[in-house]
């Protein structure tokens, strides 16, 4: 049974990043270029394994909001383009880790790298890229910037070892998944976009303004996700369907359908998330309780609750190019499940 959720009532047109792309094509030329040659390293196996996920298509939002941000508020130095890298070489680091701790077989349509180098390379190669990281943030000079940086990665830490901690309990509630996928999720999403106003010299409320978009964009991208491992294919995902599922990862979907469900239902859950079962036939079962308590659609319903508040976060601020794409990028987050 495949989960089909509709998100097309009253949309005008289907949303996209393409604006915020094209308003930051110039400057993520230069963000790549960086990439390349900061990825770069005498010992051949740092570059090799950088690559690897580097190339391998992700959209990279994450420094295209960083960049937006920053001219949305009339920044004209350079100091964007390293603290974009920065935060994609952050987001490729965490990728790196969590493949290894996930023991995940894909991403992206590709082997992970842990895959293909074994997870010592992975996790040590994630350890160089923090390093090259934070070598770009301290040359861009502004202290502010690298503090929401570094306390990001803290954060994001935090965030992996508590889902580690948590994994495979059906007790999980949903205000503490919350704020598991707000350290793991929301937080690098979060300093991406502060760090823009940061740079441009920008007034606290706009710093405060571009926090919080990121926050709550990183909770909707995050929600979108965890509904998609139920719904999606492995082309729009980077991974495969039913990944959570088979990783035994308590998230949203699951929270929901196993708190409603009958005391056999729970039965299930238990037999599937904490013991293991969790073959095809377990996850067509899965799929179908979810259905039966509406648990994608109202996961949907919370991603969109958090993209209104991210949307309501941009609305005091000045009417420019970039505000509108970073709005769309909203829309576009949630409706990747159709």
């Amino acid at each position: 049974m495949g989960v089909v959720v509709s998100l097309d009532e009253g949309k005008k047109g289907q949303a996209s990043i393409k604006p915020l792309v094209d308003l930051t094509a110039a400057d993520m030329a230069r963000v790549n270029e960086l990439i390349l040659s900061k990825a770069g390293s005498d010992v051949e196996m740092i570059p090799e394994i950088a690559n690897h996920l580097i190339s391998s298509g992700g959209k990279r939002l994450r420094p295209m909001v960083t960049l937006a941000a920053a001219r949305m508020f009339g920044y004209a130095g350079d100091g964007h383009v390293k603290l974009a890298t920065s935060v994609e070489f952050m987001h490729t680091a965490t990728l790196l880790h969590d493949d290894v701790v996930d023991e995940s077989d894909m991403r992206r349509g590709k082997q992970t790298a842990r895959m293909v180098w074994g997870n010592q390379a992975s996790v040590l190669v994630g350890d160089f890229l923090l390093g090259q990281a934070f070598r770009m943030m301290v040359e861009v000079g502004s202290l502010k910037a690298l503090e929401i940086l570094a306390t990001a990665a803290s954060v994001i830490a935090e965030g992996e070892v508590w889902q580690l901690a948590a994994a495979k309990n059906l007790e999980t509630t949903e205000d503490e998944y919350l704020a598991v996928i707000k350290a793991k999720t929301a937080a690098l999403f979060s300093a991406a976009a502060e760090v823009g106003p940061v740079i441009a010299q920008a007034g606290r409320s706009e710093q405060a303004a571009l926090r919080s978009y990121g926050t709550n964009l990183g909770l909707a991208f995050q929600l979108i996700d965890d509904a998609l491992d139920y719904g999606g294919n492995a082309r729009d995902l980077g991974k495969n369907t039913g990944d959570d599922f088979r990783e035994g990862k308590v998230t949203l979907p699951v929270i929901l359908s196993y708190r409603r469900g009958t005391a056999t239902e729970r039965a299930f859950w238990k037999t599937a998330i904490e013991d293991g079962v969790n073959d095809d036939a377990a996850l067509e079962k899965a799929m179908g309780l979810m259905s039966r308590y509406n648990a994608i659609g109202e996961t949907i319903s919370r991603a969109r609750h958090f993209g209104n508040i991210a949307a309501d976060a941009l609305a005091p601020l000045g009417d420019t190019p970039q505000r509108d794409a970073l709005l769309e990028v909203i829309d576009f987050c949630i409706s990747r499940v159709n």
